[in-house]
C-alpha cells in the first residue's frame, strides 16, 4: 500500500498528545489525481459565497445515499469508503493549487484564498456503514459532519469515489453469486477498461466483489490481489514448427531425473491420443505450431501449464495437443492446470472438454485429469455492454440534512427524490433464522431499538405501509471512521482481504429471494414513529400552500 503520508497541517493533539482526527496512520489515495481539486466549480463558487456571508464554519450534516439499487437487482455493496478517508486525511490545498483557483476565479477576495490555504479536514467527522456491507436505496452510507464550506468540498469526491466503486463491487458480487463458490472468477478487464485509473479500481472492486485474482500486475502490487495471467494467441501463432525450441531438456519435479527430450515425450503421447479407441478415434493431425508453443510455454512454465487452446481449432487440434503436454509433464511429476476457452460456443466447449479429460483419465489411470480447469474468457455480450451503459454509475446523492442543529429537507414532485431531514442513525434488524428484515433510521436523540423488543417499521413517505418486528439481533450501521476533533473511538479501516471476506458473509446472510437473478424481492427501509412523524410535519412547514383562484 502507499507509504504513510503526514497528518493535516492544522490536526491538533488532545490531552495524551495523540492527534485527533488522524488516531491511527491513513496512507495516501491510491490514485494521485485525487487532490483537493478533485471537485465540480461550483462547489469553489458556494465555498466562497459562505465565506462572504460568514456562514462557511456553520455545522452542517450531510447524508451520502442512493435512491436506486443498479442492474435490476434488490442489493448493492458498498465500496470505495477507505478512499474517502485516505483523501480527507490528505486533503490540502498547495500553492500551486491557490494559483490556479486565483487565476479562474478573479472576481473572489484575496483573503478568501488565505482561508483555503489553512483549510483541511481536521474538524470533520464521517460515520459510515463498514466497507464491503450490502446496502440499499436510502440508508445513509455515510454522514459527514463539518464547517459546511469544507464539507461542500468533499462532495464531488466522496459521490466520485464511491459511485463507480460501488457499481463494479455489486456487479462482480452479482457474477459471484450467479457462479457459486467453486468457480474461480478472473478479472482480465485492464486493456478495455475506461484509463489506467478505472484500470486500477474495477481490479480491485472486482475482487472485493468475489473474484479471485486479477490479470492487472499494477492492481497486484498496490492492493495484494492474487494475479493470474496464461499467455495470448500470439504467443501460440509465433511458432511455426517444434524446430524452434532449442532447449527441449526438463528435470522432473522432484530432481531425481532429467528427461533430455521433452518435445519427443509430447509427440509420444499426442500418437497414444490419436491411436486410441477409447477416445472415439476423433484426432487425426493436430496443428503442430500450437503443438511447439504447448511444449515451450510448458518448458518454461512446468508447475503452472495453462493453455489457450483456440487459437486453430479447439476440439481437433487445441484439446488434443493440451492433453499431450500435460500427460508428458505428468509422466514428470508435475500437474498440468488446465485450459482457456475464449472464443465459439463457451458452454459446449467446456461440457465436450470435460468429456475428453474424462476419457483421459480413464485411460491412462491419471488421477484428477477429469477436474482440469476450464477456463472461459471473451468479451462481455451486447446485452451486458447495454446493462452497463444504461447504468453508469450507482447514483449516489450528498444531501444537506442537518445545519446548526437545525434539520433540512429537500422536497420534489417526485417522492423518492425528497429527502430524509436531521441526524440519524441506522440499524438493521435481523429475524429468527439469521436473515435481515428490515434497516430502520431513527432520529439520534432516540433510544437504540433492542433484540426482543418489539418496533413499529414505517415506509418513509407512505402512510399505509408499516409492520411491527421483533428483532432477534440488532446491528447499528454507522460507525466513526474519522472522528474530528472529538473524542469518539475510530472504527480501523480493514485489509482489502477482510473486506472482501465481509462481502461474501454479507450476501450469505441475506434471504435468497432479495438476491436471486428474477425478480428479487425489495428489502425493507423503514424510519421509527418519531421520525414519520417528524418527516411530515417538516414537510408540511416548508412546502409552500397553493392558492386557487
Amino acid at each position: 500500500m502507499a507509504a504513510t503520508s503526514a497528518p493535516p497541517a492544522s490536526a491538533h493533539a488532545n490531552g495524551n498528545g495523540s492527534l485527533v482526527g488522524v488516531a491511527a496512520p491513513v496512507g495516501a489515495p491510491t490514485n494521485p489525481m485525487a487532490t483537493a481539486l478533485l471537485t465540480d466549480q461550483y462547489q469553489f463558487s458556494m465555498a466562497y459565497a459562505y465565506w462572504k456571508a460568514g456562514k462557511h464554519a456553520d455545522r452542517a450534516v450531510f447524508d451520502l445515499y442512493f435512491r436506486k439499487n443498479p442492474f435490476g437487482g434488490e442489493f448493492t455493496v458498498f465500496a470505495g469508503l477507505e478512499e474517502c478517508i485516505k483523501f480527507i486525511a490528505n486533503f490540502k490545498f498547495t500553492e500551486h493549487d491557490i494559483s490556479f483557483l486565483q487565476s479562474v476565479m478573479p472576481m473572489c477576495e484575496g483573503a478568501f484564498f488565505n482561508y483555503l490555504r489553512e483549510v483541511d479536514c481536521s474538524d470533520v467527522e464521517v460515520y459510515s456503514i463498514p466497507e464491503g456491507s450490502v446496502v440499499f436505496p436510502k440508508v445513509p452510507l455515510m454522514r459527514v459532519e463539518g464547517p459546511v464550506a469544507v464539507v461542500q468540498l468533499l462532495e464531488t469526491p466522496f459521490v466520485n469515489l464511491i459511485n463507480y466503486a460501488s457499481l463494479v463491487t455489486t456487479n462482480a458480487a452479482r457474477h459471484r453469486h450467479v457462479a457459486g463458490k467453486s468457480k474461480v472468477l478472473l478479472e482480465f478487464g485492464l486493456r478495455r477498461a475506461q484509463g489506467p485509473d478505472g484500470a486500477i479500481s474495477a481490479s480491485k472492486y472486482c475482487f472485493m466483489g468475489g473474484f479471485d485474482a486479477t490479470s492487472n500486475v499494477l492492481a497486484g502490487n498496490l492492493f495484494g490481489i492474487p494475479l493470474r495471467g496464461t499467455h495470448s494467441h500470439a504467443f501460440v501463432s509465433s511458432y511455426m514448427s517444434l524446430d524452434e525450441i532449442p532447449d527441449k531438456a526438463l528435470k522432473s519435479k522432484d530432481g531425481s531425473r532429467l528427461c533430455q527430450d521433452f518435445v519427443s515425450l509430447v509427440q509420444e503421447w499426442l500418437q497414444k491420443i490419436q491411436a486410441a479407441n477409447s477416445l472415439g478415434g476423433v484426432f487425426g493431425d493436430t496443428n503442430k505450431s500450437e503443438l511447439a508453443a504447448f511444449a515451450s510455454y510448458a518448458l518454461a512454465f512446468p508447475s503452472n501449464f495453462l493453455a489457450l487452446v483456440d487459437t486453430y481449432d479447439v476440439m481437433r487440434s487445441g484439446i488434443p495437443n493440451f492433453c499431450a503436454v500435460a500427460l508428458a509433464l505428468h509422466d514428470l511429476g508435475y500437474k498440468a492446470s488446465g485450459i482457456r476457452l475464449d472464443s465459439g460456443d463457451l458452454a459446449y466447449l467446456s461440457i465436450e472438454a470435460r468429456k475428453v479429460f474424462s476419457a483421459v483419465e480413464k485411460e491412462y489411470n491419471v488421477p484428477g485429469f477429469a477436474k482440469m480447469l476450464i477456463t472461459a474468457s471473451n468479451d462481455l455480450n451486447e446485452e451486458t455492454i447495454d446493462a452497463l451503459n444504461k447504468q453508469a454509475a450507482l447514483g449516489c446523492v450528498f444531501k444537506l440534512v442537518e445545519i446548526n442543529n437545525k434539520p433540512r429537507i429537500k422536497l420534489s414532485e417526485d417522492v423518492a427524490k425528497v429527502s430524509i431531514p436531521c441526524k440519524k442513525r441506522c440499524f438493521r434488524l435481523y429475524g429468527k433464522e439469521g436473515y435481515p428484515l428490515v434497516d430502520i433510521m431513527i432520529r439520534e436523540s432516540e433510544p437504540s431499538p433492542k433484540a426482543g423488543e418489539r418496533i413499529l417499521c414505517r415506509h418513509p413517505f407512505i402512510e399505509s405501509k408499516r409492520a411491527y418486528v421483533v428483532p432477534q439481533h440488532v446491528e447499528e450501521l454507522l460507525q466513526c471512521y474519522w472522528p474530528g476533533t472529538s473524542d469518539k473511538p475510530r472504527a480501523e479501516l480493514p485489509s482489502l482481504e477482510k473486506i472482501r471476506s465481509r462481502c461474501m458473509q454479507q450476501l450469505e446472510m441475506l434471504r435468497p429471494d432479495h438476491i436471486r437473478r428474477l425478480n428479487p424481492t425489495p428489502y425493507k427501509v423503514s424510519v421509527s414513529t418519531k421520525l414519520y412523524d417528524f418527516i411530515h410535519r417538516l414537510w408540511l412547514n416548508e412546502a409552500p400552500v397553493g392558492e386557487l383562484q
